[in-house]
C-alpha cells in the first residue's frame, strides 16, 4: 500500500511539473521548422534541399557535433519516398559559447536560425511529380541555467521531380576553307 501511495505522489508531482512548464509565463524550449516551398529536383542528379529551423528565444540546442559525449547531438532523420535516395545531411558548424553554469567550458550550440542541407537523388526512372518527405529533428534545448529533456520536431517538406534540363550548344557556323581578303 505504501508503494502505491508513493507511486501516486510521484505521478501527481510529475503532472504538476508538466502543467507548470506549459503554463503562461513559463517559456517552453522549442525548435520549429520554417516552412519551405516545393523544392525542384532533377532525376538522376544529386540535388540539395535546404531546411531552415528556428530555436526559441532564450534557448540554445547542442550542435550536431557537441564537444562532450554526454551531450545529445541535434540529428535529422528522414523517410524518403520510394525511388528517391537520401544522401549526405550537412549541418552547420556550431557556435562555441560558454554559459553561467560552467563559464570555463565552451559548448558547440545552435541558437536563433540555422539551416540543414539534405542531398536527395531521384532515380532516373522516377515518375515526374510532387513527393513528400517526413521525419523528425531530435534536439536537446537548454537555457542559461538548465538543460531540458530531449524533444523532437516534425519535419515535412515536398520536392517536385522534374526532367533534367538539357542545354543545347549551337555549333559555330561552318567556316570556309578559303581565306577571304
Amino acid at each position: 500500500m505504501h508503494s502505491t501511495l508513493k507511486f501516486v505522489a510521484v505521478l501527481l508531482f510529475a503532472a504538476a511539473f508538466a502543467k507548470a512548464q506549459d503554463s503562461p509565463g513559463h517559456k517552453v524550449p522549442s525548435v520549429t521548422m520554417v516552412p519551405v516551398g516545393v523544392a525542384p529536383v532533377y532525376r538522376g542528379q544529386s540535388n540539395s534541399v535546404e531546411l531552415q529551423f528556428r530555436v526559441g528565444s532564450g534557448f540554445h540546442i547542442n550542435s550536431n557535433t557537441p564537444k562532450s559525449d554526454f551531450l545529445i547531438p541535434t540529428a535529422l532523420k528522414l523517410t524518403a519516398p520510394t525511388d528517391i535516395v537520401i544522401g549526405k545531411i550537412t549541418y552547420p558548424a556550431g557556435a562555441d559559447r560558454s554559459f553561467p553554469f560552467d563559464p570555463t567550458e565552451k559548448l558547440s550550440v545552435y541558437s536563433g536560425d540555422f539551416s540543414v542541407t539534405v542531398a536527395v537523388r531521384p532515380l532516373n526512372s522516377m515518375a515526374l511529380g510532387k513527393y513528400a518527405f517526413h521525419g523528425t529533428l531530435r534536439y536537446q534545448a537548454c537555457d542559461n541555467a538548465a538543460c531540458y529533456p530531449p524533444k523532437t520536431t516534425p519535419v515535412d517538406f515536398d520536392v517536385k521531380v522534374e526532367k533534367v534540363k538539357v542545354v543545347v550548344h549551337k555549333a559555330n557556323p561552318a567556316q570556309s576553307p578559303h581565306a577571304h581578303n
